[in-house]
């Protein structure tokens, strides 16, 4: 075989070997021997191969394929400005933590800086956004081909894992291609010099085995200590709640922290966290989990110099925006001695919030939150919920605690960028392992950012997906800044709100995606439900002052 197709070949029986079962694929020329590679993968059912034609689509669906799986997921690309169409998805890995395996192919070193046709200076194109690089080289036909490339895949699906740094993320490879790009004929390939074989067994090529850190025991904390999830990986949050269960603590969880699950999760905690107005619920100790961005009382609580900050921080880029942590320790804590505690505290923290939430008078009501809030509620056990940067995020936090329903966000990056694709993704991953429906909930700029997303061919799979889009004909968020206030009414339409007078209908019939509009939440939760639709749009118009 031709070296381009002995190289292509070689990776992917190593990525495959490595753990990877989802791939993503934009078509191109110069990347013509990656996608041969992976179709017969795919045919083999050694993976499954996902093509869209859209290369930052592409980006975003392996990204939310790798959230939900918790798997190494490869997207190729060709070279040019397909390889930076990615880099929006490769910043939201990095931002938070999630092993995409970036392969670009490029044109050989003799065909650069040369006016080549599409031929981009790709040589650290993601600059420190990702965990390794590595430019591959243009194969020739030689030995130790078979084991320069396999231990090279090794090692890179160790950094993206991040098994011995504790700082997973993304990865790119580089990979020259010379002509022929196309596989040989049976009849005319020449053999190889060397076997091109992998381990025996189907086993990867080095197995690097992983370090754990110590375990951290909560001794000693006060009684007063509130629990802080920000967005993180639905085991933090799981741990979360079982140490505040066992403590007697308060947890004020951010919509894809999972943590708002039980008698200790808090709705709208973070509307009290005033110390002139609440002082008997103002902390004297914050356990912080994962990244918390959604709100300025929880970082002015942060900022407080005179609570004890402590950040839970498997991975070494902890979040600490005010630099006001006292400590940090390397896993979430265990309960400790399970000593008695006061639980007094707790319950005026619960009594607190239950007339939060009656002052905010959103359930029922046909507005972001309310929509939010019925969703989250109307979803069966077992479903996955993507929800949108901007206000959907924060929409959710009026969702009343629920076991049954996983949060998943892009919010490393926090923008509204590949949305759709990623909850695509998160929802294949969620299902190919018996997860039950999936839902999300985005704007309608978010919605618009990413209708190429809807662009599937007609060999590819489809979740089973409903797509709600609260349609306020806007940027909603901008009204709730500075920038909202009526002194700046005159620009503010044109430069923040950005009505588009979109038609979302016509807009999901160019792609023939289900589309429907409803006025109650009622029938947006029935709409959700309809087992008939498999990949759906549910659009729900609200007003934006709302």
């Amino acid at each position: 075989m031709n070296p381009s197709t002995a190289l292509a070949r070689v990776l992917v029986d190593e990525l495959v070997r490595g753990g990877v079962r989802e791939a993503v694929l934009s078509p191109g020329s110069r990347s013509a021997p990656l996608a041969f590679a992976l179709h017969a993968a795919d045919a083999a059912g050694s993976l499954r191969l996902h093509v869209r034609i859209d290369e930052r689509s592409a980006g975003f669906l392996a990204l939310g394929l790798a959230k939900a799986s918790g798997l190494p997921v490869p997207v190729v690309t060709t070279s040019g400005t397909a390889a930076a169409n990615l880099h929006p998805a490769v910043l939201e890995a990095s931002e938070s933590g999630i092993a995409l395996v970036v392969l670009t192919a490029d044109r050989p070193p003799e065909m650069r800086a040369t006016g080549a046709n599409q031929a981009v200076d790709q040589v650290g194109l993601y600059g420190r956004s990702v965990r390794a690089f590595h430019e591959v080289g243009a194969p020739d036909e030689r030995p130790g081909l078979n084991t320069y490339v396999r231990g090279l895949t090794a090692r890179t699906l160790a950094a993206a894992r991040g098994t011995l740094t504790h700082d997973p993320g993304p990865v790119h490879l580089n990979l020259a291609f010379r002509e022929p790009l196309t596989p040989d004929p049976a009849q005319s390939a020449p053999e190889w010099s060397e076997s091109l074989d992998g381990r025996p067994g189907g086993a990867p090529w080095t197995v690097v085995a992983p370090s754990t850190p110590p375990p951290v025991v909560a001794d000693g904390w006060p009684d007063r200590t509130l629990v802080v999830v920000g967005d993180a990986p639905p085991d933090w949050g799981r741990q979360a709640v079982r140490l505040a269960e066992a403590r007697g603590w308060p947890v004020l969880s951010e919509p894809s922290g999972n943590a708002r699950t039980g008698p200790h999760a808090l709705t709208l905690g973070h509307l009290l966290l005033d110390r002139s107005e609440h002082p008997d619920l103002y902390p004297d100790c914050v356990l912080v989990i994962g990244r918390p961005t959604l709100d300025r009382r929880v970082a002015a609580l942060l900022a407080d110099p005179g609570v004890d900050v402590v950040i839970a921080a498997p991975t070494p880029r902890w979040a600490d925006t005010a630099r006001s942590a006292t400590r940090v320790v390397a896993a979430v804590p265990d309960a400790g001695d399970h000593r008695p505690v006061d639980r007094g505290w707790l319950e005026q923290w619960r009594t607190a919030d239950a007339a939060a939430v009656a002052a905010a008078g959103v359930a029922g009501t046909v507005t972001g939150p309310g929509v939010a809030a019925a969703l989250h509620a109307g979803l069966p056990p077992g479903s996955l919920l993507v929800v949108g940067s901007s206000m959907p995020a924060r929409d959710l936090r009026h969702a009343a605690p629920r076991e049954g329903v996983t949060v998943l966000a892009n919010r490393g990056a926090a923008g509204i960028d590949g949305t759709v694709s990623t909850a695509i993704g998160a929802a294949l991953a969620w299902q190919a392992t018996g997860g039950g429906p999936a839902a999300a909930l985005i704007g309608d700029l978010t919605f618009l950012h990413d209708s190429n997303g809807l662009l599937l061919g007609l060999d590819e799979d489809r979740p089973q997906l409903a797509i709600v889009v609260v349609n306020n004909d806007g940027g909603g968020i901008f009204g709730l800044l500075e920038q909202g206030q009526p002194e700046h009414a005159g620009a503010f339409e044109r430069v923040f709100g950005t009505p588009t007078g979109a038609d979302l209908a016509a807009l999901c019939g160019a792609s023939q995606t289900p589309h429907s509009r409803v006025s109650t939440l009622e029938d947006l939760v029935a709409a959700v439900s309809d087992p008939r639709e498999s990949l759906q749009v549910v659009e729900v118009r609200v007003p934006r002052p709302a």
